[in-house]
């Protein structure tokens, strides 16, 4: 009688623990869908969704999309930054365990007064300030300081290459490149022609001439 009364005991707790489980495993939704901009309909990457009072959720991917296990009744929040947070609570009414949602976040624009910051604190500081002003030269004493050669040459030297040369330049290297295609790039000094006209030069005298000039 012992052994009939503790097995009906047992059946009966497993029966509950399975009963108790499939109403949790009931209230389980895979809960997905899309987050948007709600001006112009846009994926909204990265957005945070995480169920309330809790750490579970997950990050929408680069084209807005999510998907996670949730509960029935569960509120979910959705936070992304420049936007305003958003709630949904998933219904208790559902026939499937699967539901989809499209969430439109609405951008959160905060106006700040306008803020003029002044040099001196106080219009006799300023005044007194502009009154003693250094007051730079004329636009005539400025241009014959900007044309002067010294001026000139360090703004010549420190001038960077303009469109035309740069494009010679380029077209250069590629025609030396075409060239010498498949093959050592060309090198004066083993060049017989080269050294030819150079003793040719030596022997005439074009240096010298070039160095008392």
């Amino acid at each position: 009688m012992k052994q009939i009364f503790t097995g009906l005991l047992l059946a009966v707790m497993i029966t509950s623990v399975e009963v108790k489980a499939q109403s949790q495993d009931e209230d389980l939704v895979q809960f997905s869908g899309v987050v948007v901009t709600s001006d112009s309909l846009q994926p909204l990457p990265y957005t945070s969704i995480i169920i309330k009072h809790t750490y579970r959720g997950t990050i929408s991917d680069f084209y807005g999309f999510f998907s996670f296990v949730a509960k029935e009744k569960d509120t979910i929040e959705f936070t992304t930054i420049g936007y305003r947070k958003a709630v949904f609570i998933i219904p208790d009414t559902l026939t499937d365990n699967r539901y989809s949602l499209i969430q439109a976040m609405h951008r959160d624009t905060i106006l700040l007064k306008e803020a003029v910051i002044y040099p001196w604190p106080t219009k006799e500081q300023f005044k007194q300030a502009f009154l003693s002003l250094d007051v730079p030269d004329d636009d005539l004493a400025r241009a014959r300081k900007n044309l002067e050669m010294q001026r000139l040459q360090e703004i010549a030297e420190n001038l960077p290459p303009d469109g035309s040369l740069t494009y010679k330049y380029t077209m250069q290297q590629q025609y030396s490149r075409l060239y010498t295609v498949g093959q050592l790039p060309m090198n004066n000094l083993l060049n017989p022609i080269a050294w030819a006209q150079f003793i040719k030069a030596w022997k005439n005298g074009d240096f010298k001439r070039k160095h008392d000039r």
